[in-house]
């Protein structure tokens, strides 16, 4: 099972480039983050016609909202409303596979802001509120976490490495790679022993991006990205992982997101 994550930054803008994308890789399942529509505009008949015929959707008008596409039939979905904002940042599908249920969550993680101060930022109390939340449920689960199939994904808006980042020296101060930051995803990442696949598959020390600023006049020649968006999965499917991927290239497909797609192979 090919599972994708994808900051999309507008599905309705960038649908041909979900066409782009089902037919270069042939994800199983695609989740998408910044859809920016509410559910009733999505468009649903294109991915239909791309072969996904289950859709989740957790979408709101103009801002963040997030989908799960998938070419097998979800047999379950929830949403949490964290921070009770009612503003389209999660939802989880449950899918049947040989192997057993598997549990996707599908998260957009707030930005945060430019100041990494929640004295006198709200959004970066929000990020801040929203990682504590998710912590709380998931530490939640940790009795049964050998049993757990489950994987978490999307844009968290957190570079936590060294090598996450194109200069950790000089963007240390700047949101998305503070320590607090990085402190809050790593006790996250604690919580059911989460395996960060990214990193099991490029080493540590070698520079991995998926997020390149819009900002820059050539993204690819300055190469100043950051690794924003993962893909984590519980200690039960960590064996079960034979691939993980960022297409780089979809950042300088036309019209683009500024995020590239990343994907897992998932054998179940």
């Amino acid at each position: 099972m090919r599972i994708v994550s994808w900051n999309i930054n507008s599905v309705r803008l960038r649908a041909p480039l979900v066409e782009k994308l089902a037919a270069q890789i042939s994800p199983d399942v695609i989740c998408l983050q910044e859809t920016k529509c509410p559910n009733d505009s999505f468009p649903e008949k294109i991915m239909n016609k791309l072969g996904y015929k289950y859709i989740a959707k957790n979408g709101i008008k103009g801002y963040h909202g997030v989908a799960t596409l998938s070419r097998h039939p979800i047999a379950e979905t929830h949403i949490v409303d964290y921070c009770k904002k009612q503003d389209g940042r999660h939802i989880e599908t449950i899918l049947d596979t040989k192997a057993g249920p598997v549990s996707i969550h599908n998260f957009y993680i707030p930005a945060g802001g430019d100041e990494p101060d929640p004295e006198i930022n709200d959004k970066f109390a929000h990020k801040m509120a929203f990682l504590a939340q998710m912590t709380k449920i998931f530490k939640a689960q940790a009795k049964d976490k050998a049993d757990l199939q489950t994987v978490i994904l999307g844009d968290f808006n957190i570079a936590p490495g060294e090598h996450d980042v194109w200069s950790s020296k000089q963007l240390k101060n700047v949101v998305s790679h503070t320590p607090i930051e990085r402190e809050k995803l790593a006790k996250l990442q604690a919580t059911l022993d989460w395996d960060d696949v990214a990193r099991r598959f490029v080493p540590e020390d070698e520079k991995l991006y998926s997020w390149w600023s819009y900002r820059a006049r050539d993204w690819a020649a300055s190469n100043r990205g950051r690794r924003l968006d993962h893909i984590w999965v519980t200690p039960k499917l960590s064996d079960k992982i034979s691939d993980y991927q960022i297409l780089a290239e979809g950042r300088g497909w036309e019209r683009p997101s500024d995020h590239a797609p990343l994907w897992i192979d998932l054998d179940v």
